[in-house]
């Protein structure tokens, strides 16, 4: 599980510093282009986010009921 870590970890910092980061130039310069790159990272952000945290839960869950019936 530890390589599954650093992996979701990489993807998402890999996309919450960018879309963090355009949504600051938006900010600065109010091109529209920076304001749905920042909105498509930041959709890209919470979907790894919330793919870990299920594979996570359900990983824990598949290896408890692994260990009961197989000890």
């Amino acid at each position: 599980m530890t390589v599954f870590y650093w992996v979701m970890g990489v993807l998402i910092v890999g996309t919450l510093v960018p879309s963090a980061l355009c949504m600051l130039l938006y900010a600065f310069t109010g091109h529209d282009v920076l304001a749905r790159r920042a909105s498509t990272l930041w959709a890209y952000t919470r979907t790894f986010a919330l793919l870990g945290v299920n594979v996570l839960i359900w990983g824990h869950v598949a290896a408890g009921l692994w260990s009961i019936w197989f000890p």
